[in-house]
């Protein structure tokens, strides 16, 4: 994995930066301004899933963004999701390594060119903290429709409602929608699990980047065609929907620039 130091004002790959500042933050809140929680530490880490996703909670907690990239395809679970989900023969037939996350949730397929994927840490007391798990990730989906309406995407919507289960939610994390997640036409482009503890909250958000039912399946213990059928329209990937492939530089730029117009507004 790719070490990093924190250099304010630097951003590249393997280094942190904490020089992002919400609206709030005292250089730029004029007198009687919004009350501030800090400017934001940004990470870019590169690595296997297994060991990013070990990362976890920080200690002590701030307000983090630590964008991720996996070094190569991995099926990541949910903390609660039942080992008898996989096909373990599968896939290890795929050569696809099996992670659990700490977040909840069901599986999402990890990998370049497949998922942008950021965790964000929120600690307790800030002002974008929620105790109400409904409404604790509202405004992080609305600063991802933001991000992706900028970058040309049509037709967002933020759910604010209870979950959306479907027959195959409880095996693939697209397969549903919950608070805080965001769809278009298209399908869900969004997900977002949460870990929360008496310190802090952290959300792990994965962005559509290249949508694959089929290999969404293939190392699930379940009819893997029927299923890939039934999710063919449950997700829209980012390529689809713009009509061109999305780097992870640009969208992490995107949500960065909308994370500065909407994040501090407290829900």
């Amino acid at each position: 994995m790719t070490h990093f130091t924190e250099r304010s004002g630097e951003g590249g790959w393997g280094a942190a930066r904490a020089d992002l500042r919400s609206p709030g933050h005292p250089s730029s809140a004029g007198p009687g301004g919004p009350a501030a929680d800090g400017p934001w530490l940004i990470e870019r880490l590169v690595g296997s899933a297994e060991g990013l996703h070990r990362l976890g909670l920080p200690d002590p907690a701030r307000r983090r963004l630590r964008w991720c990239r996996a070094e190569g395809p991995a099926l990541v679970l949910g903390s609660a999701e039942p080992e008898g989900h996989v096909d373990r023969a599968a896939a290890a037939a795929l050569g696809l390594p099996v992670v659990r996350r700490r977040s909840g949730g069901s599986s999402v397929v990890v990998g370049p060119g497949r998922v942008g994927w950021l965790d964000v840490v929120v600690p307790a007391g800030d002002a974008l903290w929620s105790d109400d798990v409904g409404v604790a990730p509202l405004w992080l989906g609305r600063a991802w429709a933001t991000a992706l309406g900028v970058l040309g995407a049509p037709g967002l919507v933020v759910h604010a409602g209870p979950m959306q289960r479907s027959v195959w939610s409880g095996y693939v994390c697209f397969a549903g929608t919950g608070p805080g997640e965001v769809g278009g036409p298209a399908g869900k482009v969004v997900g977002i699990s949460q870990r929360r503890t008496r310190a802090a909250a952290l959300f792990q958000c994965g962005v559509v980047l290249h949508w694959d039912p089929a290999e969404a399946v293939a190392a699930l213990a379940v009819d893997r065609v029927a299923a890939a059928a039934d999710l063919a329209g449950t997700a829209g990937g980012l390529d689809a929907v713009l009509g061109r492939p999305v780097e992870p530089g640009e969208l992490e730029a995107a949500f960065e620039h909308a994370l500065g117009a909407t994040a501090a507004v407290a829900t």
